[in-house]
């Protein structure tokens, strides 16, 4: 069956075996071996077959292709629907995951804030002669300073976050 189809589906392309042979790099005795059943190309020689004459291995190695059904058509349109209510579903959770994420952003920096204001910098009235409490102090007053000058920023950002991730109506 492969044989007559390699010969068959050759000549209705109007190529030699010279021709066929040299497009695979294989010699034309080859050729005139897969066409006379004397041998039998390897798996991969027989993609190359197909890529050299346009043909799917299938009808190559004699398969009949059935036409598609409605049926199947209709099968095929209800799996895809049903990835795309999958596809929609994972959306709209991220979508809701990353809109709560910024609105308990905006409300974590809100308390920290008020935590902040209320406490009014209690390191300030620290005795600084001991060196360790020099260094905790020195490095509350800088997470201090840092967060007072990257919140806002961070605020308005996980706002405007907050707004673009809402779900819409």
């Amino acid at each position: 069956m492969l044989n007559e189809n390699i010969k068959s589906i050759r000549k209705s392309k109007g190529l030699s075996q010279e021709e066929l042979a040299i497009k695979l790099n294989v010699v034309r005795q080859t050729i005139s071996k897969w066409e006379k059943g004397l041998s039998v190309p390897d798996s991969d020689m027989l993609i190359s077959i197909s890529e050299a004459l346009e043909t799917p291995v299938s009808i190559l190695l004699g398969e009949t292709i059935d036409e598609p059904k409605l049926d199947d058509f209709k099968v095929i349109s209800e799996k895809l629907e049903v990835i795309n209510l999958q596809f929609s579903k994972r959306k709209t959770t991220r979508q809701k995951f990353f809109h709560w994420s910024f609105i308990s952003l905006c409300a974590l920096i809100a308390i920290v804030f008020a935590v902040l204001f209320v406490l009014n910098s209690p390191y300030l009235s620290w005795d600084y002669t001991n060196p360790e409490t020099a260094v905790m102090g020195v490095g509350f007053h800088a997470l201090e300073w840092l967060f007072v000058r990257v919140a806002p920023i961070a605020l308005i950002g996980a706002i405007v976050g907050a707004i673009l991730t809402r779900e819409k109506k």
